[in-house]
């Protein structure tokens, strides 16, 4: 797999990770043996950065659980990214963070799920949070007791950015980026790139639609998709897939078009790495194949203009 450097952590990443949102069962029900087995076989296929957060899963947490068994055994191999901010807020009961005290309490209670002493990355999960100072004097505690190796943030803001870069140490950025939403090349992805921020990419297929499996007569039953089926997120729907039938182009007899998809995020300079979910063993695997290689110049070319 191609091997990226992680902004200014100086860990070395394969371009694809493994996102563990979908495990947790938000996006349809997955069984904890599918679960841990998806993870593992992303292991086996060379992905060692692996992100997680607090609120993830039905219930909240579940997915740190499924994270930290699937990885116990590799923990020194591997690079561990968590999130806080959002534990409980879908059950109307967010903390407040208005005290560090918050912040260190979600992360110990992630430790605590994940079994582990200390988790490599840790994220705030408030995408408009653009008053740190909490969040950095949570950090300096956490960094000086060990429980974690470094901070960033999870937003498309580029105020926000600059906000949690403010004294230059931020490590990281988590963004939306894909085919389908291409708006972070405007700023955050150049700011990152000038400041050594590493870029996380989430969303590489934006909930599956940049695979070109879905039509315009699916329905979705899942937590996270069910607005898709009527109103404007069914318009919204609509006209992504018209974007997708353009780029179908990428797909060949060795290459899926989410393959393709997740080579297109990996091909722009500014990204470190990508973290597409996965709720079983084939999807894992694919997944990290999409990392051995990037699009050609002529494929890169053709993708920004289809999809400008």
């Amino acid at each position: 797999m191609i091997q990226r450097t992680l902004g200014k952590t100086g860990w070395q990443v394969g371009v694809m990770g493994f996102g563990a949102w979908g495990i947790g069962g938000q996006w349809g029900k997955v069984e904890k043996n599918a679960a841990i087995n998806s993870i593992r076989a992303a292991l086996d296929c060379g992905v060692n950065f692996f992100d997680t957060a607090d609120a993830y899963g039905n219930p909240p947490g579940i997915s740190e659980e499924w994270v930290g068994e699937a990885l116990a055994s590799v923990r020194d191999k591997v690079i561990i990214a968590t999130k806080a901010g959002n534990f409980a807020r879908r059950d109307g009961h967010p903390l407040a963070f208005t005290t560090p005290l918050h912040v260190e309490l979600c992360c110990e209670a992630s430790l605590h799920r994940m079994k582990i002493d200390c988790v490599d990355l840790l994220q705030c999960h408030l995408a408009q949070c653009t008053e740190p100072d909490i969040w950095f004097e949570a950090f300096d505690r956490l960094l000086r007791k060990g429980y974690i190796r470094a901070f960033g943030i999870s937003t498309n803001s580029i105020e926000v950015v600059k906000a949690f870069n403010r004294r230059g140490d931020c490590a990281t950025c988590q963004l939306d980026y894909s085919y389908l939403n291409r708006s972070a090349e405007a700023d955050v992805l150049p700011y990152c790139q000038e400041n050594n921020i590493g870029t996380i990419i989430r969303g590489p297929l934006d909930k599956g639609i940049a695979t070109g499996k879905f039509t315009r007569d699916s329905k979705f039953d899942d937590w996270v998709r069910r607005n898709w089926n009527e109103g404007d997120g069914r318009e919204t729907l609509h006209k992504k897939l018209d974007v997708v039938d353009k780029v179908r182009f990428l797909e060949n007899d060795g290459r899926t078009l989410a393959q393709a998809a997740l080579q297109f995020v990996v091909t722009h300079p500014a990204v470190s790495v990508a973290i597409p979910g996965a709720k079983n063993v084939d999807q894992a695997q694919a997944n990290a194949t999409a990392g051995e290689a990037l699009l050609s110049d002529d494929e890169y070319a053709k993708v920004c203009e289809a999809t400008a």
